[in-house]
């Protein structure tokens, strides 16, 4: 009897209130768990805070505004969101995707319109990067005009370790990607991401269970080149990708362990490193020891 009933209940409720199930139920120990641990940890949302959270119509986006939808409505901290969907120059097909999705998942999503698949398409060194950085301004400047102190976007896990990698294999760099930062040229405006800690497959799961086909980059340069559900195509990041997965054949734990080494940084043991844009030697220190002891 008692299942029965359940499977009335069940419905009787919309596409969004099964989703949200999903996520609370099914996938609770690996989407909204640590979700609310990354906010906690990191301390991403205070009493008062105005958060546009940034939809480009992707998976992640998608699954970071629904989330942050639940913790608003469920949160004892009170906070507002903006639903923030920024088209770039969508083709009119991914533009309606990202509608429907929106529609059947009940988040109510602010559209504005920019030129910047217009004006990347000219672009020869680097379209991506160019991209990239025209999208967060436009994002932090519509978000300031909307009142909000806060973006979150849609970074999670997987990102975080990729880049690092990326970093270190192509930059000559270590380099990690914060959880949350100050924007430097929009005084009082701090981008935070919530995915921090989920992993990208967890998020490929939650999407196929509920049936939902959301759009890739769609940029001009790149939308022929994406045939995964991850988004990955012909990239140095999908190179990082395959390595890793490679990797994790023989250690399944290394994800976890990259992760764990970027809050374990031993700068006593680099020979360089850079603080506040400064690059800085490890005989700077080792000067100063040996001038204590003289």
């Amino acid at each position: 009897m008692e299942g029965e009933a359940k499977k009335k209940r069940e419905l009787h409720l919309t596409f969004a209130e099964m989703a949200e199930r999903s996520i609370s139920k099914r996938f609770r120990s690996k989407l909204w768990s640590p979700f609310v641990s990354a906010i906690k940890t990191y301390r991403m949302i205070d009493a008062g805070d105005k958060i546009a959270v940034c939809i480009s119509g992707g998976k992640d986006s998608m699954l970071l505004a629904k989330m942050m939808q639940m913790l608003h409505r469920y949160t004892e901290k009170p906070f507002e969101l903006k639903f923030l969907v920024m088209d770039p120059g969508y083709n009119p097909q991914n533009r309606e995707k990202i509608e429907a999705n929106a529609e059947r998942l009940e988040i109510p999503i602010t559209i504005f319109e920019t030129d910047i698949f217009e004006q990347t398409d000219k672009v020869e060194h680097s379209p991506c990067y160019v991209c990239a950085r025209m999208r967060r301004g436009h994002l932090y400047s519509q978000a300031r005009k909307l009142g909000c102190n806060k973006i979150a976007l849609g970074h999670h896990f997987s990102d975080v370790i990729e880049t690092t990698v990326m970093s270190m294999f192509y930059a000559s760099q270590l380099q990690g990607m914060l959880p949350m930062l100050r924007s430097q040229n929009y005084p009082g405006m701090t981008l935070i991401r919530p995915l921090y800690k989920i992993h990208e497959d967890d998020i490929i799961a939650w999407s196929r269970a509920n049936n939902l086909n959301f759009i890739q980059c769609a940029c001009r340069f790149t939308e022929k080149n994406f045939e995964n559900e991850d988004g990955s195509g012909s990239s140095k990041r999908q190179e990082v990708k395959e390595i890793i997965r490679k990797l994790k054949r023989d250690n399944p734990n290394i994800e976890k362990s990259i992760f764990n080494s970027l809050h374990a940084v031993c700068i006593e043991t680099f020979p360089g490193f850079k603080a506040n844009g400064k690059p800085h030697s490890f005989l700077e220190r080792f000067d100063e020891e040996n001038s204590e002891l003289s």
